[in-house]
C-alpha cells in the first residue's frame, strides 16, 4: 500500500512536500482502495488546512471573445462559431462594482479573466488599475491573461496581484489533441515568470476533454514536479459549448473517478487549494460532498463562469450549512 502518511516533514506535524512524483506513484495513489485513499487524502488535508473550511472565490470575464488561440474546449476562441459576440475590455468602474457585489455575496477571492494570447501593455496598464482598485476593496485579486513576459508579471506585482491563473489543461501528451497555437512549454514559461515576479500561482486543469485516466495523472504529476506548488489548483469539468471540436470526444468524468483525482491531487500538493471550478452544476450534492472530503477546499461562487453556468448561491449555502461547512457564504 502506498502511504503517504508514514512520512513527515522535519518538524513532525505536516505532510512532506515533494517535487520528484513518478507517474507510476500517482497512478499507485489513484488506484488504492476506495476507503484507503479517501483516508489519507483527509488525513493530509488535516494536517493543512481546517477541514471544516470552504474558499469562496468569484470570476469575471472583463475581455470576452475573440480569443486568437484554437484551444478546442472554449467559446471564446475566434476559431469557432460558438455564438458568442466578442466584446472590448470593460469599464474599471464596472469591475469594481461587480468585485463589490461579489464581496458583499460572499466572495473572499475576484478573479479576472479576459480572452487575450497575451496582453498589449496599454491594456495591461487598465488591469493593474483594475487590481488595484479590487484590492482596495479587501478581496485577494487573481487575473488570467494569458501569456506574460518577464516585464508584464512584475507590473502586475507592483500593482498588488496575488494570483496568476495559466491552466496546463492536461497531460502533456494529450495537450497538442486539443490545441496548437501555444505550446505547453509557452503555458510553463508564463508560470515561471509569474512566480520569479513574486505572484502566486493558480494552476489546474480540465476533465472530460476525451482525456484518459492517464492523462489526467500525467497533468497531476506536472503540476506537483514544479518547483514550487501552484497555490491554487483549478479542477475543472469541461462545460458543454456548442460548436468546439471537443464535443467530439467530450464523456463526463464518472463521479468515483473525479473523487479519486482530488484525492490524489490533495496527497501530491498537500499544500494547495483544491479548487473544484467550471462543470460543478453538473455535480450532485453528494459528488461535491465527496470531493470536499477528499481534499477540495474552495469553490467559485456566482450563477456565472465566464460564458457558461455556475450553481446558484442558495444551493451553495444550503449544501455547505448541510455539511457544516464554514465559508464567506455563510
Amino acid at each position: 500500500m502506498v502511504d503517504v502518511l508514514r512520512e513527515r516533514s522535519d518538524s513532525g506535524n505536516s505532510a512532506p512536500v515533494r517535487n520528484d512524483w513518478k507517474r507510476a506513484d500517482a497512478a499507485a495513489l489513484y488506484n488504492l482502495p476506495f476507503a484507503d485513499l479517501m483516508f489519507q487524502a483527509q488525513s493530509v488535508h488535516r494536517l493543512n488546512f481546517d477541514p471544516n473550511h470552504i474558499e469562496t472565490a468569484s470570476l469575471l470575464s472583463i475581455k470576452t471573445g475573440g480569443c486568437p488561440e484554437d484551444c478546442g474546449y472554449c467559446s471564446q476562441s475566434a476559431h469557432y462559431d460558438t455564438g458568442l459576440k466578442a466584446t472590448r475590455l470593460i469599464d474599471r468602474a464596472d469591475v469594481v462594482a461587480t468585485a463589490q457585489r461579489a464581496r458583499d455575496a460572499g466572495a473572499t477571492r475576484f478573479c479576472m479573466a479576459a480572452a487575450w494570447r497575451s496582453p498589449k501593455d496599454r491594456d495591461l496598464d487598465q488591469v493593474c488599475d483594475m487590481v488595484s482598485a479590487v484590492k482596495g476593496l479587501g478581496l485577494e485579486t487573481c487575473v488570467t491573461l494569458g501569456m506574460l513576459t518577464p516585464k508584464q508579471a512584475a507590473r502586475l506585482a507592483d500593482a498588488g496581484l496575488d494570483f496568476y491563473n495559466h491552466n496546463v489543461d492536461t497531460s502533456p501528451e494529450f495537450y497538442g489533441k486539443i490545441i496548437t497555437t501555444r505550446t505547453l512549454q509557452d503555458r510553463i514559461d508564463t508560470l515561471a515568470h509569474v512566480r520569479d515576479a513574486g505572484i502566486k500561482i493558480c494552476c489546474g486543469g480540465i476533465l472530460g476533454m476525451g482525456e484518459h485516466v492517464e492523462d489526467r495523472l500525467a497533468m497531476l504529476v506536472l503540476l506537483a514536479n514544479l518547483p514550487k506548488h501552484p497555490e491554487s489548483v483549478p479542477i475543472n469539468v469541461w462545460n458543454e459549448v456548442q460548436g468546439v471540436p471537443v464535443n467530439e470526444t467530450a464523456e463526463r468524468p464518472d463521479p468515483i473517478a473525479m473523487v479519486r483525482l482530488v484525492a490524489a491531487a490533495r496527497i501530491m500538493m498537500p499544500r494547495s487549494v483544491v479548487r473544484l471550478s467550471a462543470g460543478r452544476q453538473y455535480m450532485t450534492d453528494e459528488l461535491q460532498a465527496l470531493c470536499f472530503l477528499a481534499g477540495a477546499n474552495s469553490i467559485f461562487i456566482g450563477d456565472v463562469l465566464l460564458t457558461t453556468k455556475n450553481p446558484q448561491r442558495d444551493r451553495d449555502m444550503n449544501l455547505l450549512s448541510r455539511l457544516g461547512v464554514a465559508s464567506g457564504l455563510a
